[in-house]
C-alpha cells in the first residue's frame, strides 16, 4: 500500500514517514533500514565529526539505493564542512534545525538538494517559508531532544500552520508512534510525520541497550522539558536531572547550569548507557514504547495501524 501525499511525491518515497535525525542514535544501519522500508532515513550529523559523517554517508550508500537525508543543526561548530560534504555526495534531502534557515537554504537548493527546516511555532514556520525551504517539520514540545521555548504542542502547532495554508509540505513531529496518530495529523493538514523516539527504540538504532531498556520502563510524566536558559531539552527524570533541579531551587545562574551540563553529557547517557550521570533525551511518547522491534517490523505494524484507523467509522 503506497500512501500518496505532497511529501511522498516531493521526496520520491513510498510512505510519508521521516525518521528523525537524532544525535548518537541515527547511524547508517538505522537510516538505511528506514529508507529500504519505504520511509526517509536521516543521519544525525549533530553528533558526528566531519570525517564520521562522510563514513556514515558512504555506508548508507552501500546499504540502500533509496533516498536518505542528513539532519544538520545550524549551530554545529563544523557546519561548513558538513554542508560541503552533503553537496559533494549529492544528498537528496537536508533537514536543518536550531538556527536561521536563511543561512544555507539557497546554497543547498542550488545543488538540487531539498531543504526541510524544523520549526516550533508559526512565527518560525513563516520565516522558513520566506527562506524558500521545500518543506517544514512542525515539532511540538512533546518531542525528545531540543525543543522550542513556546511549548506549542504538536496538535496546536499543526492547527496554527493549517490556518496559514502553506503550499509546501508540512510534516508533523513530536508525540507520534503509531498509524492512528499519523491519520490524525493528516486531518490537521500534515503531509507526513517525523518520528524520533519510536525509531530510537529499534534494534538498528545506535542508542545503548541500557538506555533502550530503561525507556521501556518509563511511564506517564517520566520526562520533562528543562534547561530553557541554555537550550530547551526534554529529559528523563534521572539523577542528572535531579542535580539540575537542585540548582534551579538554589537560583543558579546560566553559567552554573552550563557548567553542570558540561560536554558530552548526551553521549554519556544515550550512546554509552550511563543512566545516572547521562543526559537522557526522549519524547513524551516514551510512555507507550515498551518494545524494541526491527525497523521492518515497526513499519509493517505502523502501516497496519494506519489502515485500521482509516477503516473505523467513528472515533
Amino acid at each position: 500500500m503506497k500512501i500518496d501525499t505532497k511529501l511522498t511525491r516531493l521526496l520520491g518515497i513510498e510512505y510519508p514517514i521521516i525518521q528523525g535525525g537524532m544525535v548518537w542514535t541515527s547511524g547508517a544501519d538505522l537510516v538505511s533500514a528506514v529508507s529500504n522500508a519505504g520511509g526517509l532515513g536521516v543521519l544525525g550529523a549533530g553528533s558526528m565529526y566531519p570525517e564520521q559523517l562522510r563514513e556514515a554517508i558512504e555506508s548508507c550508500k552501500s546499504k540502500t539505493k533509496r533516498p536518505f537525508g542528513v539532519n544538520i543543526p545550524l549551530l554545529y561548530p563544523n557546519i561548513e564542512e558538513h554542508i560541503a560534504t552533503v553537496v559533494e555526495y549529492k544528498i537528496p534531502v537536508v533537514i536543518t534545525s536550531a538556527g536561521n534557515p536563511n543561512l544555507f537554504t539557497t546554497r543547498l537548493k542550488s545543488h538540487a538538494i531539498k531543504v526541510f527546516h524544523v520549526v516550533s511555532s508559526l512565527k518560525f514556520a513563516l520565516k522558513a517559508e520566506q527562506a524558500q525551504v521545500d518543506g517544514i517539520i512542525a515539532e511540538g514540545f512533546e518531542a525528545g531532544g531540543h525543543n522550542g521555548r513556546e511549548e506549542n504542542t504538536t496538535l496546536v502547532l499543526l492547527q496554527l500552520l493549517h490556518q496559514h495554508s502553506f503550499k509546501i509540505p508540512v510534516v508533523a513531529a513530536g508525540g507520534i508512534a503509531n498509524g492512528s496518530a499519523m491519520l490524525a495529523c493528516f486531518h490537521l493538514g500534515a503531509s507526513g510525520v517525523q518520528m524520533g523516539s519510536r525509531f530510537l527504540m529499534t534494534k538498528e538504532s545506535t542508542a545503548h541497550q541500557n538506555f533502550k531498556n530503561h525507556v521501556k520502563s518509563l511511564g506517564e510524566g517520566d520526562t520533562i522539558l528543562s534547561l530553557k536558559e541554555l537550550a530547551p531539552v526534554r529529559l528523563i527524570k534521572n539523577e542528572f536531572y535531579a542535580s539540575v533541579l537542585e540548582l534551579y531551587q538554589k537560583g543558579a545562574s546560566v553559567e552554573e547550569l552550563r557548567s553542570l551540563l558540561g560536554r558530552g553529557r548526551a553521549k554519556k547517557g544515550i550512546y554509552e548507557g550511563d543512566l545516572v550521570e547521562g543526559e537522557l533525551e526522549i519524547g513524551q511518547i516514551s510512555a507507550l514504547l515498551d518494545n524494541i522491534p526491527t525497523v521492518d517490523k515497526l513499519m509493517a505494524n505502523f502501516l497496519k495501524e494506519y489502515e485500521l484507523a482509516l477503516q473505523k467509522k467513528s472515533f
